[in-house]
């Protein structure tokens, strides 16, 4: 029997951002500056996207060379201490895969079994010594086309058949060998060393590879997470799991770990806008766990298999017609941008996501960007803001051009003066004004009620003591009502309530 990973809520109760260091303020101190000037106690928390040698790999810095430095092109970990003494930080633990390019893997290319480093990389044969049946590889798991193999030649001239479930570039770690371990241990110390609070366990529902499985999530994985939870929190580390699954699933993943991405509401809350029907919405939020970090915008595009059907056939909490639609909706809404950057048409294929900025998959309405943003704020659980999202950014269709990349339409390099800009649009002053009320209002440290009066409408309630704060949505508008108790002693009505109003216009009405 599992035991459940006893949540150590280090995690402070405030909206956190999501960044590249690079992409959003040039480096490590000139984000610590941002952070502390414009952006001054707007959030709780960052997650400080991989900033490891190298940020501009295969895979925008989940490719790490080498795990255990700062790429220096953004500082040392000087600079990340630092950052981590003005606000908490989160940085990204790569559990399944390293580069190519890694030290360790060069080794094993240029001594073999002889390498140090040979128990750290996942062979084909290690986990199907006498060969696999074609049921077996057909069972596999993999999130883009075909097999997660890749064959290469070491210098003695010998072949190997390694596990890459993602890109020949990132070659997968054999994280049951010890070898494989001290790895990841090594990581953990440095992270420690360096004042990160929070890690993100990377691609972790693949770490553990089991013939006769789909080598995804399945109970070993358990064990394993378990386990490197275990030893996170020896070192004063939370927790945050990241997988892309069947909501049962996540439902199940969420039982025993500290903190799970609440994955389906992205894609929820843009069907409950495009249909103006709240019914899916509303009864995943009434099933969802609490113990959830919520998202709209991430580093990766708006996933769709978290809402869609499992593989053994379980339903999902949209149908295969309302995806489609979703899907479709967004293309359109993005003027078919969304579709260029998306599936065959893009490098760094997912099966399951739609890569395109949040704010042009609502087609650049306001009020409709800060009604979902209003719903992530109220859902129970930590909300991240992804920084394109932030600043209410548009696709980057230049920088897609250049890349071929899907997922880079929404990674865009901002400048001081975007970013000045940026802080003068009203849609993004409304936003930030949301995520001050998230941060600052009582209520939010309490109990959430949730109720969906009509089909169209959606209703949640947050309530501590006397304070209260309640989200109105109706998606037939759409509009969505703000209203929160006051606080004595400040300019208030009689009645002691503010009231915001999302309206057609796209600003927060008092």
């Amino acid at each position: 029997m599992l035991t459940k990973v006893k949540a150590r809520k280090i995690l402070k109760n405030q909206v956190q951002l999501i960044a590249y260091a690079d992409r959003l303020a040039g480096d490590l101190k000139q984000l610590n500056a941002l952070l502390g000037g414009p952006l001054e106690r707007v959030f709780g928390g960052v997650h400080l996207l991989p900033f490891f040698v190298p940020i501009d790999g295969a895979d925008a810095g989940f490719d790490p060379i080498d795990h255990t430095k700062v790429d220096p092109r953004l500082g040392d970990w000087g600079d990340v201490r630092a950052l981590g003494e003005e606000i908490e930080v989160m940085a990204d633990l790569i559990v399944n895969h390293v580069s190519s390019d890694s030290p360790q893997f060069r080794d094993f290319q240029e001594n073999g079994a002889d390498s140090p480093f040979a128990g750290m990389f996942l062979t084909y044969d290690r986990v199907f010594p006498v060969g696999a049946r074609e049921q077996d590889l057909l069972r596999i798991y993999r999130p883009r086309p075909g097999l997660p193999f890749t064959s290469i030649t070491l210098e003695s001239g010998e072949k190997r058949l390694l596990w890459t479930t993602f890109t020949p570039q990132q070659v997968d770690i054999d994280v049951q060998h010890p070898q494989g371990r001290a790895y990841l241990s090594a990581i953990l110390d440095r992270f420690q060393s360096s004042g990160i609070r929070m890690v993100r366990l990377d691609a972790v529902g693949y770490a553990i590879k089991k013939a006769g499985t789909s080598c995804f999530m399945i109970p070993d994985t358990y064990r394993f997470i378990e386990s490197l939870a275990s030893e996170a929190h020896a070192l004063g580390i939370e927790v945050l799991v990241e997988i892309h699954s069947h909501y049962l699933q996540q439902l199940e993943i969420a039982r025993r770990v500290d903190w799970v991405y609440d994955f389906a509401l992205p894609p929820l809350v843009l069907h409950s806008l495009f249909s103006r029907d709240s019914r899916a919405l509303g009864h995943w939020l009434r099933a969802r766990p609490n113990n959830a970090v919520t998202v709209l915008d991430t580093h990766d595009g708006v996933g769709v298999i978290d809402v869609g059907a499992g593989r053994e056939g379980e339903p999902g909490l949209l149908t295969p017609h309302e995806i489609a639609k979703l899907v479709e909706a967004i293309h359109s809404r993005s003027g078919g941008q969304s579709r260029l950057a998306t599936g065959a048409a893009a490098n760094n294929l997912d099966l399951y996501q739609v890569n395109c900025t949040f704010y042009d998959a609502v087609g650049r309405r306001g009020n409709e960007y800060l009604v979902a943003r209003a719903i992530q704020f109220f859902v129970p659980g930590i909300p991240q803001v992804y920084y394109v999202g932030l600043l209410a950014g548009t696709n980057d269709m230049e920088l897609l051009g250049r890349t071929k990349v899907g997922r880079d339409i929404n990674r865009h390099y901002y400048t001081s003066s975007e970013i000045q800009d940026a802080l003068g649009n009203p849609v993004v002053r409304n936003l930030l004004d949301l995520i001050r009320l998230r941060n600052s209002h009582p209520s939010f440290a309490g109990q959430a009620h949730v109720e969906t009066p009509s089909e169209h409408t959606l209703m949640i309630t947050w309530r501590l003591d006397a304070h209260w704060a309640r989200l109105e949505v109706d998606f037939s508008a759409p509009r969505a009502l703000v209203t929160f108790s006051k606080a004595r002693g400040e300019e208030e009505e009689e009645t002691a309530i503010g009231k915001w109003d999302l309206c057609a216009s796209g600003t927060l009405r008092s």
